[in-house]
């Protein structure tokens, strides 16, 4: 292992480059298990989990909770779930592109729009679900399909699923009805 050093006599180990394959249907069938957790949760709430606890209904069930005045809330500055939730919808649509066949870069893309809608209405709030839950479906079906991809593509495949997780977390941050069971609701489950 190499060392990279920062300055004033600091360094950090760099890691090892692998060139061994690692098995790849392993990590492709972890990450399908893993969004699809994250969006639809577990529905047998004795089944393993890799990143909810057990028995949560994942984030679209948590949605479906707020009124589109809670979604449209914000606090201390931050962001509202509405914005959070336009910001997930938009980064799948553009993704669900690319696994259609169109490369990016796309002109038109914006990132700061898909943040600019904080606030809305009862009939936006349940139609920006409704968009959210057909590109997260769209992404999913994307993620068991085989395809070939460079390590950019790869990159970009792993880390929509870290940045769903990310989101997710935020979302329960910012309004407590979207939190599925506590570690304690999981523990007290197990030992029924």
């Amino acid at each position: 292992m190499t060392r990279v050093r920062l300055g004033m006599g600091f360094s950090v180990p760099r890691p090892t480059v692998y060139t061994a394959s690692m098995p790849l249907d392993a990590i492709t069938n972890a990450l399908v298990a893993i969004f699809d957790e994250l969006v639809l949760g577990s529905a047998d709430p004795g089944a393993r989990t890799y990143v909810l606890n057990q028995g949560d209904r994942g984030l679209l069930a948590s949605l479906d909770r707020l009124s589109a005045a809670e979604a449209s809330a914000a606090h201390d500055g931050g962001a509202s779930i509405a914005s959070h939730v336009d910001h997930l919808r938009y980064g799948f649509s553009l993704i669900n592109r690319w696994a259609d066949g169109t490369s990016p870069p796309w002109p038109e893309m914006d990132w700061a729009a898909s943040w600019r809608r904080s606030k809305v209405s009862d009939a936006e709030w349940r139609t920006l679900r409704d968009e959210l839950r057909r590109e997260a479906a769209r992404w999913a079906e994307a993620l068991r399909t085989p395809r070939d991809m460079n390590d950019v593509e790869a990159g970009w495949v792993a880390g929509s699923v870290a940045h769903f997780a990310y989101h997710v977390g935020a979302i329960r941050q910012i309004d407590r009805a979207t939190r599925g069971p506590s570690a304690e609701d999981e523990a007290k489950a197990r030992a029924k």
